[in-house]
């Protein structure tokens, strides 16, 4: 079924990235999940069509096609594997930073060969300590002469056994001032006193690295510093807000679509007393539950993203969507594993996978908890401004004319 959102351009994308995934990664998902390692070759393969580049302006060498466009192809990779939906998805997440807070240099050396996919970016904000709450980070930075010199470690770093660069948040002034004591910095992979810990396998996304990054006493120039000194909190905020949160959407509906798809064709396939098990009034139940779901949490990851294109405010709309994607993917999930009861537990069915993979959605760009609570400040009034209002018409490709965004102001 196509969007009232998805032009010509975005049916036409669909179609060749799918044909892309199903010729050449879906051969490959049988190999990650027995490797149970990071998969270099298919992350690099995949980052050379240009689809990290989805978002970038033209003028960087990107396709500056959108953040619906991003939807789209995040979303037909995860449909085929979840693990390269996801290093999509965290790309995206790591040049965000760039896009929203580089300075002219920073975007002429980082993001043209993002774009082309002989760089992958990171961003490292997660501690152990800290969560979800980045003002509770104790990672840190002093400066010393023309450099600084950060130390502390990083968890759950998408990308982080892949990436070339990362985009670290660290403290450079006292906890006392909090929200301005945060600083990011680029830091290029190879750099001395960076290392990475050996990659250990989690639940699902097999062929996705997810690790932890150790800086001890990493020197970086002065001229790495992003989002100038102290902004650090504006860096990681706003690039999972506009980023992070409709990535991981994205991830979600490929894979819910996947579920849908397993479960019907598993239905169709076996039989219960002479007859296909999708004539049973439950299992017909559960699959129209599946598909509602589905086609609800599609139109909500649509429209959110279609109002980040058009240069709207739409906080509201990205929460909302990732909220109900990831809490609607395990209810479908669930739906889906009592179709298929006992068979859905062995390790050569889809299914399986897919579950597990579901699992990894919900916690990185805050989880459900989080997007409702962030959803209550905006019904009682006590929101922290607009990250869309202020970041936005970075990459719109319809910013909304003098009018609309007066109106706009007007409604806020």
């Amino acid at each position: 079924m196509v969007s009232v959102f998805e032009t010509d351009d975005h049916q036409h994308l669909r179609k060749a990235v799918r044909a892309f995934v199903e010729t050449e990664v879906a051969p490959r998902v049988a190999r990650m999940e027995s490797s149970r390692t990071v998969d270099v070759e298919t992350s690099a393969l995949i980052a050379r069509q240009g689809w990290i580049g989805v978002t970038i302006p033209e003028a960087y060498g990107g396709m500056g096609a959108g953040h619906l466009a991003k939807t789209i192809v995040i979303e037909e990779l995860a449909r085929v594997s979840g693990a390269m939906g996801a290093m999509v998805q965290a790309s995206q997440l790591g040049a965000a930073k760039i896009l929203h807070f580089g300075t002219e240099e920073q975007k002429q050396r980082w993001l043209p060969p993002i774009a082309a996919g002989a760089c992958l970016p990171t961003i490292a904000v997660t501690e152990e300590g800290s969560g979800g709450n980045v003002l509770d980070m104790q990672a840190s930075a002093h400066r010393d002469g023309e450099e600084w010199v950060l130390n502390g470690r990083k968890l759950y770093v998408g990308n982080s056994h892949v990436g070339h660069v990362h985009g670290v948040v660290v403290r450079t002034g006292p906890e006392s001032e909090r929200s301005r004591s945060l600083t990011a910095f680029l830091v290029e992979h190879d750099q001395p006193g960076l290392r990475l810990v050996p990659y250990e396998p989690c639940l699902g996304l097999h062929g996705f690295s997810f690790g932890d990054l150790v800086m001890q006493d990493v020197r970086v120039p002065v001229s790495s510093m992003i989002g100038g000194e102290g902004g650090g909190l504006d860096v990681a905020y706003s690039s999972s807000v506009l980023y992070g949160r409709p990535n991981l959407t994205a991830v979600a509906l490929g894979i819910h679509q996947a579920l849908l798809d397993e479960t019907v064709a598993f239905a169709k396939r076996r039989h219960h007393r002479g007859a296909p098990l999708a004539r049973l009034a439950t299992v017909e139940q559960r699959i129209g539950r599946i598909k509602q779901r589905l086609m609800t949490a599609r139109s909500l990851a649509y429209q959110a993203v279609h109002l980040l294109d058009h240069g709207r405010d739409c906080d509201d709309e990205l929460v909302a969507a990732k909220q109900y994607g990831v809490e609607s993917l395990w209810e479908s999930a669930l739906d889906a594993m009592k179709v298929h009861a006992a068979a859905g537990l062995r390790r050569d069915r889809p299914i399986e996978r897919l579950v597990r993979d579901a699992m990894h959605i919900d916690a990185p760009a805050g989880t459900g908890d989080v997007q409702l609570h962030r959803l209550a400040e905006s019904a009682l009034g006590a929101g922290k401004g607009q990250w869309s209002r202020r970041l936005a018409h970075i990459t719109a490709l319809h910013p909304p004319s003098a009018q609309q965004s007066a109106a706009a102001d007007h409604a806020a």
